[in-house]
């Protein structure tokens, strides 16, 4: 009861600081608004941890909280010294790569031979449905042509590892969408730079086996160690496996506040239609999806699979992808956008879906549960 109560404390008073921070901004104070913004989203990160049923936002919260900081002091997260933070992007999602390296195994493509099905129209999807409508909604907009190309990049994207965990609370098929995000992510560095040239070519020039390069280096070297490292360490640095998802998870939100700071003044100029874009695009990732899998008669759970891999991207690599092409101001910003807002409304769904089980639904036995995925 006392930890509750400290919970619905943090969330009284981050209502306050809400009102307050309105109020600020209606009487045209909005500059000095910052520190309250960005104390209110801590305190309701806080406040959510509190509630089963809103602890998951905890961390896209804080994430906003971090995104105000950057808009309100970029100077802060754009140089250390001399150091330019957004060099620091590539290593971080090296990291998260190597991360994920270490939590696979064989049985995570062993789906590929038990539904060959399910995973082809998966990979199909990945890379068919996002990429048409990051083009589609590129075209029909009027930003620049670097914002548009970064429209276009996190369509192309594969799926990232927050599309695993909303399969599993949403009652999906959890080897499947293991199997789906490991094959997409290594086909990545052929279909990425493929689909980007055939889809971006036109607002930007793309070098096409310059970013294969690029894209290799973040993937496929660091997965690659990371599987060495398990077959050879498995089970004997059980720390690792704990601190990893914290980790990616902190490597996340850094990555997502320097491109913020880096392209502060373009996102302040079109923020609020970027973001309603992105949501277009990701909300239609989820039904077409869901759609397509259906189609193909795939039952409730493998469809439901689809959905959540198509409608989640790795927007962390296609933030590195911008930032090797050196556009993470404005190529940059649409991966930002897109990351919090999947998180956000990829919970929503599987909340949604958890509340209603498939017929014949039973808990998947995974050890660790989805383990550091």
């Amino acid at each position: 009861m006392k930890k509750l109560n400290i919970y619905s404390a943090a969330l009284g008073v981050a209502a306050l600081l809400l009102l307050i921070s309105l109020g600020m901004m209606f009487s045209g104070n909005i500059a000095d608004a910052g520190p309250l913004l960005i104390t209110f989203f801590f305190l309701l990160a806080v406040g959510f941890k509190g509630y089963d049923n809103l602890k998951g936002f905890s961390y896209t919260i804080m994430i906003f909280a971090a995104v105000t900081m950057a808009l309100y002091y970029p100077q802060y997260f754009k140089t250390v010294g001399d150091f330019k933070l957004t060099g620091l992007i590539t290593p971080l999602i090296q990291i998260i790569m190597f991360g994920m390296g270490t939590s696979m195994s064989a049985n995570d493509f062993m789906a590929v031979f038990k539904q060959p099905k399910g995973v082809l129209i998966g990979i199909i999807a990945q890379f068919m449905i996002m990429p048409t409508m990051g083009f589609i909604l590129a075209t029909t907009t009027d930003f620049s042509p670097e914002i548009a190309a970064g429209i276009v990049l996190i369509g192309c994207s594969p799926s990232g590892l927050a599309s695993n965990v909303m399969c599993y609370l949403a009652k999906a098929n959890l080897a499947l969408s293991l199997t789906i995000t490991s094959i997409a992510t290594l086909l990545a560095p052929v279909l990425t730079p493929l689909l980007m040239k055939l889809l971006a070519g036109e607002f930007i020039e793309i070098d096409m086996f310059g970013m294969m390069w690029d894209i290799a280096k973040m993937i496929i070297i660091p997965i690659g160690a990371g599987l060495i490292f398990n077959k050879l360490l498995s089970g004997k640095m059980k720390w690792l496996d704990a601190a990893m998802p914290i980790v990616s998870m902190a490597g996340i939100a850094l990555i997502i506040v320097v491109i913020t700071a880096a392209g502060r003044d373009s996102l302040l100029e079109i923020g609020s239609v970027l973001i309603l874009v992105v949501l277009i695009h990701n909300i239609f990732g989820y039904s077409l999806g869901y759609g397509f899998a259906r189609l193909f008669r795939m039952p409730e759970r493998d469809a439901r699979t689809v959905a959540l891999e198509v409608g989640m991207q790795n927007g962390g690599l296609a933030s590195g992808i911008a930032n090797s092409l050196g556009k993470i101001a404005t190529m940059g910003l649409a991966p930002a956008v897109f990351g919090p807002l999947m998180n956000i409304t990829g919970s929503i769904l599987a909340s949604y879906w958890h509340r209603r089980p498939p017929e014949g639904y039973v808990e998947p036995e995974i050890e660790g549960e989805v383990r550091s995925h």
